[in-house]
């Protein structure tokens, strides 16, 4: 009994080494596999996860890079609308009604409806009107000068302003600025 006894105890106790060229492994149990079966499903489905998460993240990066793109471009449009509105504002002028000697008169001598009830006419940037001892007196429109009835205009120019809003002191309109104003004839129907 003593002898079983030890057996015993050896086996409990002691490990047996097996060599793998000779040894045959056992078959898996019917648990072992199941088990294997769902730790490879659980890896395969984790693989799936990942790619699927990978792409959705490279989407997104994609979407960020062109959004940002996108929005530099549209910053740098509305930036340069802006200066182009900037630049194209219309200017407010005022011009004054004067006589080929400099002198400034009263707006009516540049007015179109007063110088078509006076049978005047347009030539050349200037108005002539009939003068009362016969022949034609002189006028044209100083942009941007100033000066009393009577007294020598003060500094502007005898060269109509591209793109400005011109009136004169008594509030008529000469021109209108804008976008695609070009200068037309003179008075209230220059360019309105």
């Amino acid at each position: 009994m003593t002898d079983e006894k030890n057996k015993d105890e050896r086996r409990r106790g002691s490990m047996r080494f097996q060599d793998s060229e000779t040894t045959t492994p056992r078959e898996p149990t019917l648990a072992e596999k199941r088990a294997r079966l769902k730790a490879e499903e659980e890896n395969r489905r984790r693989a799936e996860e990942e790619e699927k998460a990978l792409q959705e993240a490279e989407a997104k990066s994609r979407s960020r890079r062109k959004v940002l793109a996108g929005g530099g471009v549209t910053v740098g449009l509305v930036g340069l609308v802006a200066a182009w509105y900037v630049v194209a504002a219309p200017e407010d002028v005022t011009a004054v009604c004067t006589t080929a000697d400099g002198t400034v008169v009263d707006d009516d001598y540049c007015d179109d409806d007063y110088v078509n009830s006076h049978h005047g006419y347009h030539s050349g940037g200037w108005i002539f009107l009939p003068s009362p001892g016969g022949g034609y007196q002189q006028y044209r429109y100083n942009y941007g000068g100033s000066g009393a009835v009577g007294q020598r205009v003060n500094g502007g120019t005898y060269t109509r302003p591209a793109n400005a809003s011109i009136s004169t002191k008594s509030g008529t309109t000469v021109q209108r600025g804008g976008f695609g104003i070009s200068g037309g004839g003179f008075g209230k129907g220059g360019g309105s």
